[in-house]
């Protein structure tokens, strides 16, 4: 399992041994004009109340560890690890834990006022902006981003076991710092708002139908199954079966849940782990990949440049410059 999904881990063991009740904690990373990036982890589980919030500010998180259900007034999604959440300045939300503890986010927030210059440069005109959806997705258009997260909190993060007690300020010198990969917080703040403005440009607004709740906890305990263990051999008729649903109806419901298939799902949690494992460690590139769960080099590269852009090579000396 990756370091990030590790510490929220540790995280939910210190709430079940402390017999504490579930909290969010934020760490602030970064901050500037109109912007700031924080890295929540909530312990929150099904014996927690769910209560009614209000975005201050328009929200841009990455969904890096956990899972939960999240209603806005554009919809109402399932949360996975590679999604992005998205919200609305003045927008009512919830976020709930109805079948499975713990998430951890790299949520960004900027003004009203950033996000309507923002808006403009990149060729929005005749309306005011807005996310007229409650999530993307995991895609291969924001991956580079949420692998970039996961990495950068993990090299500067302080010790994570007591983040569901506290709230933490990044260490100084940290708040348009550059990461290892050379690029600075603002720019990634700007260049996600930048890609995400793009991307929704267009969009359908979320279904906002709940799933079946039985339904949906099948889903999100397999989602778990795959986060422990993405190396694993996990075809659909496997996945189908732990679920406890016939194939065809497990990928209905596992496509509608989390806006991807069950084989995407599983390819994207083992090239965000040989990320960051490229980011982190010394290994071997094919190493990397054996360990991830790939059958052979060739199959890692080109699945790893179709996700991220780059080789594996070069992502990695994106890390070391």
């Amino acid at each position: 399992m990756a370091k990030i999904a590790l510490d929220l881990e540790h995280a939910l063991a210190r709430r079940a041994r402390d017999a504490a009740l579930g909290a969010t904690a934020r760490r602030v990373l970064g901050s500037g004009q109109g912007w700031s990036v924080a890295d929540v982890l909530c312990t929150c589980g099904p014996g927690d109340r769910a209560f009614e919030e209000r975005h201050d500010a328009f929200c841009i998180a990455l969904v890096v560890a956990g899972a939960f259900e999240y209603r806005s007034e554009t919809g109402h999604a399932l949360m996975t690890p590679g999604a992005v959440m998205l919200g609305n300045v003045g927008e009512r939300f919830e976020c709930g834990h109805r079948h499975r503890a713990g998430d951890r986010c790299v949520a960004f927030h900027y003004r009203p006022e950033y996000v309507e210059r923002l808006f403009a440069d990149v060729g929005g005109v005749g309306r005011n902006p807005s996310f007229p959806a409650a999530r993307i997705a995991p895609s291969g258009g924001l991956a580079s981003f949420v692998a970039a997260a996961c990495t950068r909190v993990t090299a500067t993060c302080t010790e994570v076991s007591t983040m569901c007690n506290d709230t933490f300020t990044a260490p100084r010198g940290e708040t348009t710092g550059r990461g290892m990969s050379g690029m600075a917080w603002d720019e990634m703040a700007l260049a996600l708002a930048s890609r995400v403005l793009r991307h929704v440009e267009g969009a359908q607004p979320s279904d906002a139908r709940p799933i079946a709740r039985a339904a949906l906890k099948r889903v999100i305990d397999t989602l778990q199954w795959i986060d422990e263990a993405p190396d694993a051999e996990l075809g659909v008729e496997r996945l189908a079966g732990q679920a406890g649903l016939s194939p065809y109806h497990f990928l209905r419901t596992f496509e509608r849940a989390t806006g991807v298939t069950p084989h995407q799902y599983v390819l994207r949690a083992r090239l965000r782990a040989a990320a960051q494992r490229l980011a982190d460690a010394p290994e071997k590139i094919i190493d990397v990949a054996l360990d991830c769960g790939f059958a052979d080099l060739s199959n890692f590269n080109r699945a790893f440049r179709a996700e991220f852009g780059v080789n594996p090579r070069a992502y990695r000396l994106t890390w070391r410059a």
